[in-house]
């Protein structure tokens, strides 16, 4: 009398949970596997360049300013050589690639 008949239908517990969370479960897998992992990789590589910059190596500030490192002031800053005679003191952070000592500049075309 007091029961209505959405109530009376979906009372029956079962498996049915565990199989209607299996979509969920997938989904997060796939999204670690695609998205949160290879993240994860890339930081690791950009903290091994930026702990491995040496005096000598050319390199391409997030800016996109391309110089060649003159002193590594400490563990947090770099000095780098823009033009001859022109030093630019650059947080480690900002550094987004390390080019080879004499590696020319990819052309575009």
């Amino acid at each position: 009398m007091f029961v209505t008949p959405a109530y009376a239908q979906g009372a029956a517990p079962s498996g049915d949970f565990l199989i209607s969370l299996l979509p969920f479960v997938l989904i997060f897998v796939v999204l670690y596997f695609l998205i949160l992992r290879p993240q994860q990789r890339r930081v690791k590589q950009q903290q091994e360049m930026i702990a491995s910059l040496r005096r000598g190596d050319t390199v391409v500030t997030a800016g996109g300013i391309i110089g060649k490192i003159s002193k590594v002031i400490d563990e947090r800053e770099i000095q780098v050589e823009v033009a001859e005679g022109v030093r630019v003191r650059v947080a480690r952070s900002m550094i987004s690639e390390v080019r080879a000592k004499g590696e020319p500049v990819k052309d575009e075309s």
